[in-house]
């Protein structure tokens, strides 16, 4: 029997916590780094990664290779995706140390000089790339910069939309690349008047805007106990009822940027005639959102702005200071309530919270 097959012949057991996970890759640690040495990641590594993975999560990725002759090196990413970053950091943070192996989490800063993305005939690169800002005076806390792109056209937007976020992973690190830069937008050639900055500038003027952004709110809270709330309501051409009840307070606050992250709560449920729940869903609603506020406190920056019920969904609206913790907290609810509630969730960065403009309105 060949030892590929003793090694992963028998039928395992599903792995359900991060220590069964690293238990399971410390046992044939040794078999790994034989295939990545070898370059044979495909179907020595990652064919038995990923099912791995899989059981314990959905929405981790990963890459390998060799950090030194005889170091390699696993590199778990959230592929962009906002609410699996605290889950492959957590995970990476509970790896004991493994002989022969480095463990990342996310991928890290490269040196400019390392970072040369080819798509198709395309190079995203140093030699390639340029940049400047665009400054909002309704908006001063963004990070919104231009990218120019000289081969851009559209008819390869794709292609080159890709390439350059591609880049922008490797070169500022993926962490930085997907939480620090509120706008992209990409241009074969400058607007008049802008000057152009080497692509090299990119991850100093990054790392000094949100330094002077941390600052200016460092510390900012907002106690909500006294403050107003609004109800709003209205009907669909259906007839089915829409009722909002808001903090209209917040929603007229200054400083909505210390406070970037939206989060934005689904709960599905089987609705009355003008799509609102009954009194058992309204109770079961209204204790999940107590659950949400007894971990999201607004003393510790998490500030509930409000709720939206309509045709057999309620949304609950968060704006918070970061979006580790939030995650964590709705994942705990998702499986405590997986039985009672159809939820879905989304955390995103908006400073000035743009998305919710339409109660903004209304609370004036």
């Amino acid at each position: 029997m060949s030892l590929l097959k003793s090694l992963f012949g028998a039928k395992e057991s599903p792995i359900t916590t991060n220590e069964e996970f690293w238990h399971w890759f410390t046992i044939h640690a040794d078999e790994f780094h034989k295939q990545v040495k070898k370059g044979n990641t495909d179907k020595g590594f990652f064919s038995k990664l990923a099912p791995k993975l899989n059981e314990l999560r959905d929405g981790y990725w990963f890459l390998a290779g060799m950090a030194d002759d005889e170091t390699a090196e696993l590199i778990l990413t959230a592929d962009g995706i906002i609410k699996n970053i605290p889950f492959v950091e957590d995970l990476i943070a509970s790896a004991p140390d493994i002989k022969g192996w480095k463990l990342t989490a996310l991928k890290p800063a490269l040196d400019i000089k390392d970072v040369s993305i080819r798509m198709d005939d395309l190079v995203f690169g140093e030699e390639t790339l340029f940049f400047y800002s665009n400054d909002d005076p309704y908006h001063p806390d963004e990070i919104d910069i231009t990218i120019v792109f000289p081969d851009y056209r559209e008819s390869i937007k794709d292609t080159v939309t890709n390439g350059i976020y591609i880049f922008l992973d490797n070169f500022l690190g993926e962490l930085n690349s997907v939480t620090q830069i509120d706008n992209v937008q990409i241009v074969p050639q400058a607007e008049e008047g802008k000057e152009l900055v080497p692509i090299s500038k990119l991850k100093d003027f990054v790392l000094w805007r949100e330094k002077e952004f941390v600052e200016k709110y460092e510390g900012t809270r907002h106690d909500t106990a006294n403050d107003n709330y609004g109800t709003l309501e209205g009907r669909f051409p259906d007839g089915m009822l829409m009722l909002a009840v808001l903090n209209s307070t917040l929603l007229q606050w200054d400083a909505k940027a210390s406070h970037p992250w939206i989060l934005c709560i689904d709960l599905k449920y089987e609705g009355t005639k003008n799509g609102m729940p009954d009194d058992v869903t309204y109770t079961l609603l209204n204790e999940f959102e107590d659950a949400l506020m007894k971990d999201l406190k607004d003393s510790e920056g998490y500030l509930n702005i409000g709720r939206e019920t309509a045709k057999g969904m309620r949304t609950i609206y968060f704006a918070c200071r970061e979006f580790r913790k939030p995650v964590k907290v709705v994942e705990e609810l998702l499986t405590a309530y997986q039985a009672e509630l159809n939820v879905a969730y989304e955390i995103y960065k908006d400073k000035y919270w743009q998305s919710l403009k339409r109660f903004q309105n209304h609370a004036k």
